[in-house]
């Protein structure tokens, strides 16, 4: 928020002009023209059992989306793509496919460049939302079952879709305003430009047979008991609502906050230039949301940003493309270093004094005794985040802070799936969670049946 202690303390709204903002917060990767996707497309060996299928998280058949694309079929391209993934147009933009299909892909043995496969799916499922035409897909006929689905993130979602495809009546409920989770909050804007996220929500809920609920939040407005005793079975997409803390004494300052709030309001904002940044910005973390942080403060107008790690550029959980994007992007990375003081002047935050780091002769990531200081006005918190249990209640077994359940999603309390971030394990991407989604909907499926009166 900009507000006069805000001001005070460096972080200022309106930096740039009008013209700047519209510029940086563009598509960050403009997609194939027809001719680019016709040639890319070519380039494809369309391989029998395919690597670049088989690393892709969803199964998406790669080499069959691509192969249409080449006939100049793009709507069966798109059907491939979403029958496998129906979130694959969100997927096609942030998906790391270059460490997943892309890396895979043949054609790094013989060139070095492979197939630009996220590319040509964003290509392919663009083509079809500007031009969806006849329904896609039609949902089975009623099975007089009902499924309650708590979280529209990429998890939720999919799980709801799968469901209703099969005849099952769903209620999606969500706490925020608008379903897609991180697809809606948690994404840099330069990623998901033309409020693309609500549109791929829009088309997947006219499947139909999904009632959308939202300012419903588990533990305060709906039980999970309430839940079990009103629905056939109940899936948690829940996510990850708690922010991991620095580990140090964190003051309550003008300037110091979430960087997951921060890209949540940004993405909310209807006018870039009204947002507040600081002139000297510190993202402490090595992951997506520490990129995404800190990129969008320097196209924000923020002079100076910087992103701490507390271990060396191969532990950080961003990318390598990512990383290199954040450098590209006037961001500097200083690695080796962990926060010990967050420094504050009249309430607000003047800087960080962070220990250098290293390892030990066993491992253990040690202070060398080392210490420097980054003066900043404005601190971003990027260290991760922790699934909160205490909604769903004790019932539910953990495992690592996150829900237990089997390969289908099964969690330890009957008729209760979960996936997404909340479910112990993966790697927290959209992709994963989509998956996660897609294989508890077959599992509920089973698991329910259809009365035999109605298979009659």
């Amino acid at each position: 928020m900009d507000t006069p202690a805000s001001r005070a303390c460096g972080i200022h709204a309106a930096r740039l002009n009008l013209a700047d903002y519209a510029r940086n917060f563009s598509d960050a990767h403009p997609p194939l023209t027809r001719p680019q996707a016709l040639i890319e497309a070519e380039r494809c060996y369309y391989c029998h059992d395919a690597p670049c299928a088989t690393a892709c998280p969803t199964g998406i058949d790669i080499p069959s989306f691509i192969h249409r694309i080449a006939q100049d079929n793009n709507r069966g391209a798109a059907r491939a793509i979403l029958q496998a993934n129906p979130l694959g147009g969100m997927c096609a933009r942030v998906c790391p496919t270059e460490v997943l299909c892309e890396q895979a892909c043949v054609r790094n043995t013989n060139e070095d460049k492979p197939v630009e496969i996220g590319s040509l799916q964003r290509y392919a499922t663009d083509a079809f939302f500007a031009n969806p035409g006849a329904p896609m897909f039609q949902r089975a006929a009623p099975t007089g079952r009902r499924v309650a689905v708590v979280g529209a993130g990429p998890a939720g979602l999919a799980c709801a879709h799968g469901l209703a495809l099969r005849g099952h009546d769903v209620v999606l409920f969500e706490s925020r305003p608008k379903l897609g989770g991180l697809n809606e909050y948690g994404l840099a804007s330069y990623k998901t430009t033309d409020n693309f996220a609500q549109k791929e929500v829009q088309w997947l809920l006219s499947v139909g047979g999904i009632e959308v609920r939202t300012g419903q939040q588990l533990g305060r407005d709906i039980t999970l008991d309430g839940l079990l005793a009103s629905h056939d079975a109940v899936f948690l997409g829940l996510g990850l609502q708690g922010v991991n803390a620095l580990g140090i004494a964190e003051p309550a300052a003008t300037g110091l906050r979430n960087a997951v709030d921060f890209i949540a309001e940004l993405r909310q904002s209807g006018d870039l230039s009204t947002l507040p940044v600081g002139r000297r910005v510190v993202v402490i973390g090595g992951g997506m949301t520490a990129v995404d942080a800190a990129v969008q403060s320097r196209k924000l107008g923020a002079e100076d940003v910087t992103i701490v790690y507390r271990r060396g550029a191969d532990a950080m959980s961003a990318s390598p493309v990512e990383q290199e994007w954040a450098q590209t992007h006037g961001v500097k990375i200083r690695h080796w270093a962990a926060p010990q003081e967050v420094l504050c002047e009249g309430g607000a935050v003047k800087g960080v004094r962070f220990a250098a780091t290293a390892l030990d002769a066993a491992g253990k990531l040690v202070n060398t005794g080392e210490t420097f200081t980054l003066d900043a006005d404005m601190v971003l918190k990027a260290i991760g985040q922790t699934y909160v249990s205490e909604p769903a209640g004790k019932a539910i077994a953990l495992e690592g802070g996150r829900i237990a359940t089997d390969s289908a999603g099964r969690t330890s309390l009957a008729r209760v799936w979960a996936g997404g971030d909340c479910r112990v394990g993966g790697r927290d991407l959209t992709v994963e969670a989509v998956e996660h989604g897609k294989v508890a909907a077959l599992s509920i499926h089973e698991a329910l049946g259809v009365p035999v009166a109605l298979v009659a």
